[in-house]
């Protein structure tokens, strides 16, 4: 009798031991990845985030299922560097992605640099890209690296905006071939692709890494006409009514994405990160025609195209059940180039080594403890329309750096060429200007004079780490696009 109810212990210690070791399995387990990116969407574009008129329930309730980030960046504020920045964990000055890249220019992602994408395929997951893409200006050329030598199995995309508009675009891309014009809105038709891929496309005994980017609500603006009437009233005009419902359906877009992980018992599993690749764009700057940049930065300085705040800090949330308890809302500054370490950290795999990286693993965040930086958050724009044009931001401190180079919008011609190279790789910083953006988050009080220790403090270090990256930098040959521009901006003189 006694050996009987030994024998029944020792099974049960057993099977208690399996159970451990399963859910030790399941805990490692790599869990699925979906990262949604906006394009031009504004920290103060949400309901979430404060938005008086924008109906945004899809992202409400992500939030509340999640993680709502208050201190949330984008790598640069505007958008081909904060996508390159993103992919690859590292600052985009140091890859070269200095602007935004105009179709035909020799500025891209190179093909030595190490994307997410590229070490999720190799640790078993499938990948896909879908909606713009932006890291190249020779897009679907042999030339320049695709999203598929970057490590995406199925791609879907777009060299930049969608053109003509949001509606019935023209210029999307599957895998290398051409698809013509696709009926519907932007966010939808790319939501579309996203679904299918998840439904049938992907390999379903690999784990997931799905990199979804909308280019709502960017310029030019189109929104569904029924979105648009619930947004018209005595004090919205209909181009700020447009802008409202762009907004409101990606916002539909989102959920669709959100409903189909529900429906295939994916959602549990799968590790959702939703944000924007900068701040809003300023009203009219891309003149006639395109009036409906009605974004807004909520209570931070600047917009697009800022160092201040408002152009770089943006909407962050995440969702992954069964590691982020739900309802949080959490002040640890973040940034886009976090996302590689981080999951390198989830899926268990080696960081890249060969290159700096400017992230980290946020882990630590999710389960309440502090994260640990081994470098400052970073951010360099050549072209700024804040008269600064380098920041970094250390804990609740925020300095911001003028430099040597032109100050104002820089008369240089359609983005990098020759001229601004020079000027990217010589300039040095000078005036500083500090703030706490714990206590001023709007950058209204400069304590360069009240806090100088701190001030040298943070100095040397942004100093330190701008001549690093200014080192890093490549130089591009931009010569014969100066030339094709030339011509075709003054065909009468390339005549003589």
């Amino acid at each position: 009798m006694k050996i009987k109810s030994a024998s029944l212990f020792f099974v049960a210690i057993f099977l208690f031991s399996l159970q451990i070791q399963a859910a030790e399995q399941h805990h490692k387990k790599q869990p699925n990845i979906l990262i949604i990116l906006c394009d031009d969407l504004g920290y103060g574009d949400l309901a979430c985030y404060g938005h008086p008129h924008i109906k945004t329930p899809n992202l409400n309730q992500l939030a509340s299922q999640g993680m709502r980030l208050t201190d949330c960046y984008a790598s640069a504020p505007v958008c081909s560097p904060s996508r390159a920045g993103l992919l690859t964990g590292r600052t985009p000055n140091r890859l070269g992605v200095y602007d935004w890249i105009p179709e035909g220019h020799p500025m891209h992602l190179k093909r030595e640099e190490t994307t997410i994408a590229q070490l999720l395929q190799q640790a078993g997951y499938d990948t896909a890209h879908v909606g713009k893409w932006h890291c190249n200006g020779l897009f679907n050329s042999s030339e320049q690296p695709q999203p598929g030598d970057h490590g995406f199995r199925h791609w879907f995309s777009t060299q930049n905006n969608a053109i003509p508009t949001h509606e019935n675009p023209v210029n999307f891309v599957r895998n290398g071939k051409p698809v013509g014009e696709i009926e519907g809105f932007s966010c939808q038709i790319v939501a579309d692709e996203g679904i299918q891929w998840l439904k049938g496309q992907r390999d379903k005994e690999k784990p997931f890494f799905l990199h979804v980017c909308f280019h709502e609500p960017h310029e030019r603006v189109a929104s569904p006409p029924e979105l648009v009437k619930q947004y018209l009233d005595e004090s919205i005009y209909e181009d700020q009514a447009q802008y409202f419902a762009n907004v409101a359906n990606m916002d539909a877009a989102v959920g669709r994405l959100m409903k189909t992980l529900d429906d295939l018992k994916l959602a549990d599993d799968t590790f959702v990160f939703f944000t924007s690749d900068n701040g809003p764009e300023t009203l009219n700057r891309y003149g006639k025609g395109s009036r409906r940049s009605w974004g807004s930065p909520g209570v931070l300085r600047g917009m697009k195209l800022h160092i201040y705040e408002g152009g770089i800090r943006v909407p962050g949330i995440i969702r992954w059940p069964g590691h982020i308890a739900p309802g949080q809302e959490n002040h640890t500054p973040v940034c886009s180039v976090d996302l590689l370490p981080t999951f390198c950290a989830m899926a268990n795999v080696p960081l890249p080594r060969e290159r700096p990286l400017d992230g980290t693993n946020l882990l630590p965040l999710f389960s309440g403890k502090s994260i640990e930086r081994t470098t400052p958050l970073f951010w360099n724009y050549y072209r700024a329309y804040s008269t600064p044009r380098v920041a970094m931001r250390e804990g609740d401190w925020k300095v911001v750096a003028h430099w040597s180079g032109p100050e104002g919008i820089l008369p240089l011609g359609n983005n990098v060429n020759s001229i601004s190279q020079q000027i990217i790789k010589n300039a040095k910083l000078t005036k500083f200007e500090l703030y706490n953006l714990k206590q001023d988050i709007s950058e209204q009080h400069n304590l360069a004079w009240q806090e100088q220790d701190r001030l040298k403090a943070m100095q040397k270090k942004l100093v330190q780490k701008y001549a690093a990256v200014q080192q890093e930098g490549p130089v591009w040959d931009t010569t014969e696009y100066e030339q094709i521009r030339e011509k075709r901006l003054f065909p009468q003189k390339s005549k003589k």
